[in-house]
C-alpha cells in the first residue's frame, strides 16, 4: 500500500520542472528527427552530393527509421513517464 499512495503523490517543483524541460526537449529532438527523415527520403529533390555517393534505397529506409524515431520521440514527451519504475 505504501507503494500507492508514494505513485499518487504530487511531484515537486523540481520535478515538476524536469518533466517540462525533458518534455520540451522530446518534442524538439522529435521534431529534428523527423525533418531529417524527410530530407533523407526526398534527397535528390534537394540536389546534394550525397544522392549521387550513396544508393536511394539505403537513403530512403534511414528516412523511415528516422522518422519512425521521431514519432517515438514526440509520443514520450507526450506521455511524460520519466519516474515510472519499470
Amino acid at each position: 500500500m505504501a507503494l500507492e499512495e508514494f505513485e499518487r503523490e504530487e511531484p515537486s517543483e523540481r520535478d515538476k520542472s524536469y518533466l517540462r524541460m525533458r518534455s520540451i526537449m522530446d518534442y524538439g529532438m522529435g521534431v529534428l528527427w523527423m525533418a531529417m527523415g524527410v530530407f533523407m527520403i526526398f534527397v535528390k529533390k534537394f540536389n546534394t552530393e550525397l544522392a549521387e555517393k550513396y544508393d536511394e534505397g539505403t537513403f530512403k529506409i534511414f528516412g523511415a527509421v528516422c522518422i519512425i524515431y521521431g514519432l517515438f520521440r514526440i509520443y514520450r514527451g507526450y506521455k511524460k513517464q520519466y519516474f515510472k519504475e519499470r
